[in-house]
């Protein structure tokens, strides 16, 4: 029963290490990744002292006050079925995102809508002939680098992150790490510095109608500052800060107007909805790539190591027992070492063959001795060597106890009722079987 358990332990704990392997570089890849039927999502940013250029009935204004921001991200699952095939099949998925700027009076400043791709995995976008971006300038989108989220386990060091105003990516470089409700994060910060923007005709127009009226031309420049703090599991925004600049200079050294300035950040129902998001889809990943694997690993490594030991601890099978009768068996304590009837070993014959012939042997016969004396029966019987068959004999009768099988023996019984027939060479003398002694007289 101990060996059977010790089996049965090290076979689990076999099993064990193979789950514990196979976690991680299976079904954690599988886990950590956008799944295509994932829920849109909103966040909101608020900027409470913003200065902001406001454009209603083809007047341009300049005003102050609170700004909201509200972005929702919404992927596109039969889009991706239908639109990411080749080497995006499986790979990529769609994601539209619409997005308003308002005031407190819920006027709209400005907006946009965009539609791309990108990676499951890194959440970086991908190139597809479908991606567009309308924020009313009439660019391509171009995009590239990280929009809206960060890879799958991030590391601790700088990425690619799209800006939108300007079409491109700057680096975001990381900071710190830093708890924000609970949640371990790393924080980035990303300095976009100071570049013209794309501005359409008809908008410039309205920019020197309303604030440089002698100007002919002009441009409006932008800056911006952005922090992100990245759940490190799942690379999910749980708060966001966006410092956008933008002033309108126009030619011939006017003075400068401030079309935006604003400080942006997740206000508190985003920053709470995206933690619990975060901490609750880190903890699934965390589970399947490390705890799951390490638990598995470690008590499939006691089981294997308790189940070995017990196999090789259990009691052994008993030995066969001997067959009766083999040589070299040890007696039995009830009975004698010895036995009438008991056949010699095989050494014990040999030798009593041997001496039995060496005693048959004639006597030597002096040189030049008259061959003729050995001429009567006597002599040569006396003279010639036993034959094997009369050596097997009398070695039987040597190994019979004296006064056992009396009556049934060569020795000391009547020829004819002896149960042994006597050898083919032996002469009857007087009903009984001559003895070695008779032959040789």
């Amino acid at each position: 029963m101990k060996r059977f358990v010790g089996a049965v332990l090290f076979g689990l704990g076999v099993l064990l290490l193979i789950f514990a392997i196979a976690l991680p570089v299976y079904v954690t890849p599988a886990v950590s990744q956008l799944p295509y039927d994932l829920d849109r999502s909103t966040s909101v940013a608020v900027s409470e002292d913003s200065t902001y250029l406001r454009i209603a009935s083809g007047q341009a204004n300049i005003e102050t006050g609170r700004l909201t921001s509200t972005v929702e991200v919404l992927p596109q699952a039969k889009l991706t079925r239908e639109k990411m095939t080749g080497d995006l099949a499986g790979e990529a998925m769609v994601w539209s995102v619409y997005s308003q700027v308002r005031t407190l009076s819920d006027a709209v400043v400005s907006g946009y809508s965009t539609e791309f791709a990108l990676d499951r995995r890194s959440a970086a976008t991908v190139d597809w002939d479908g991606e567009w971006l309308d924020d009313g300038t009439e660019q391509p989108a171009n995009y590239d680098g990280q929009v809206y989220k960060f890879p799958f386990d991030t590391q601790r060091t700088d990425y690619q992150v799209f800006d939108r105003d300007l079409r491109k990516s700057f680096p975001a470089t990381f900071q710190e790490v830093t708890t924000v409700e609970g949640v371990e994060v790393y924080r980035f910060e990303q300095v976009v510095p100071e570049q013209p923007l794309v501005v359409s005709d008809s908008s410039l127009q309205v920019l020197l109608a309303r604030f440089a009226p002698g100007a002919t031309g002009g441009q409006v420049v932008y800056r911006n500052t952005r922090n992100y703090w990245v759940e490190p599991v799942t690379g999910v925004y749980v708060d966001v800060q966006d410092q956008p600049y933008k002033e309108f200079r126009p030619d011939g050294g006017g003075a400068p107007t401030v079309l935006l300035d604003a400080d942006f950040r997740y206000d508190a129902a985003t920053v709470q909805a995206s933690a619990d998001r975060a901490k609750e889809n880190s903890a699934s990943i965390t589970l399947v790539s490390r705890t799951a694997p390490i638990g598995l690993g470690v008590l499939g490594a006691v089981l294997l190591l308790l189940g070995g030991w017990l196999v090789l601890s259990g009691p052994r099978p008993p030995a066969p027992p001997a067959e009766p009768g083999v040589a070299g068996d040890d007696p039995q304590p009830d009975q004698p070492a010895s036995t009438a009837g008991t056949p010699a070993a095989p050494a014990d014959i040999a030798e009593t063959r041997e001496d039995l012939a060496a005693d048959r042997k004639p006597d030597p016969v002096p040189a030049g001795a008259d061959a003729g004396r050995r001429g009567s029966a006597d002599a040569a019987a006396d003279a010639r060597t036993p034959t094997d068959s009369e050596v097997d004999d009398e070695a039987d009768e040597a190994r019979t106890p004296a006064g056992v099988g009396a009556g049934v023996g060569r020795s000391g019984g009547d020829g004819p009722l002896n149960d042994v027939v006597p050898p083919a060479s032996t002469n009857w003398v007087n009903g009984s079987v001559p003895t070695r002694d008779q032959s040789r007289d």
